[in-house]
């Protein structure tokens, strides 16, 4: 891979779009790694994921402006498929998907951290959808997670407006969960990512696509999906295992990590 690095910590799994000289900007060979970077994730060792930037100053800066900028109608409609098709894979992978966001996370670059599952970001972050000052709307998904995340109101607000927010505002409208220093952020996507995978896979994941679902649907049917991915974790180890500990008034054994995937 040429800008796409993937590293593996235990049951995590690290994912650095590294283009830091062009300050981590997502062209069309950027959005091709990272769909061969999922593709290749081992689903059977890993249970969570970090998605990162190179360096302290961008998370993503945006799609490639010098590539979008000569495209057709066709193309561009083509581009923004290849950036949506990517960044829906993503959302809706597995495994949890933590965003680390280290500075910049404008256009595509906050598009790509909205499909992610949980959002967490350094002090010095920059959040935005300045597309409508290039003469474009948002094409990888913006006018949609975005009202889904932080209100229509808002949403409508920081699109129309194109105006870029700071990490503390992000954390105030919901669109980030917590705010760090640029030297905690990795830690504390890691110790939240080995937290994520210390508990029972089959859970977890099933507790992902019950979200996922339910979210997309009203809520008689929603409530449906999640009695379904419930009752799906019966009869598992994981479930036999967690509750035979937790009964287990003695407790006289260490408690074993979840094994089941």
């Amino acid at each position: 891979m040429e800008f796409v690095l993937y590293e593996v910590k235990g049951a995590v799994g690290i994912i650095t779009i590294n283009r830091e000289k062009a300050l981590n900007a997502l062209n069309s060979t950027v959005l091709e790694e990272l769909d061969k970077t999922l593709d290749a994730v081992n689903l059977e060792e890993i249970r969570c994921l970090i998605l990162t930037g190179a360096g302290q100053k961008s998370f993503v800066a945006g799609a490639d402006i010098g590539e979008m900028s000569s495209l057709t109608k066709e193309e561009g409609e083509a581009f923004g498929k290849k950036g949506n098709d990517v960044f829906r894979k993503l959302e809706t992978f597995p495994i949890p998907v933590i965003a680390a966001i280290n500075g910049f996370a404008l256009g595509g670059g906050c598009e790509i951290a909205m499909s992610c599952d949980i959002r967490i970001c350094s002090d010095n972050a920059v959040f935005g959808q300045p597309e409508v000052g290039l003469g474009i709307t948002p094409g990888f998904g913006g006018t949609q997670r975005l009202p889904r995340l932080v209100g229509t109101g808002m949403a409508k607000q920081m699109i129309y407006t194109g105006r870029n927010i700071k990490a503390d505002e992000a954390y105030r409208i919901g669109l980030v969960n917590a705010v760090y220093t640029q030297e905690e952020l990795m830690a504390q996507a890691e110790k939240m990512a080995a937290g994520i995978a210390k508990n029972a896979p089959i859970a977890v994941r099933n507790c992902k696509k019950a979200i996922n679902d339910g979210l997309d649907t009203d809520m008689d049917q929603a409530i449906v999906i999640e009695e379904k991915l419930f009752g799906d974790c019966f009869e598992t180890e994981d479930q036999k295992y967690g509750m035979a500990f937790f009964l287990d008034k003695n407790k006289e054994k260490v408690k074993e990590p979840f094994k089941n995937c």
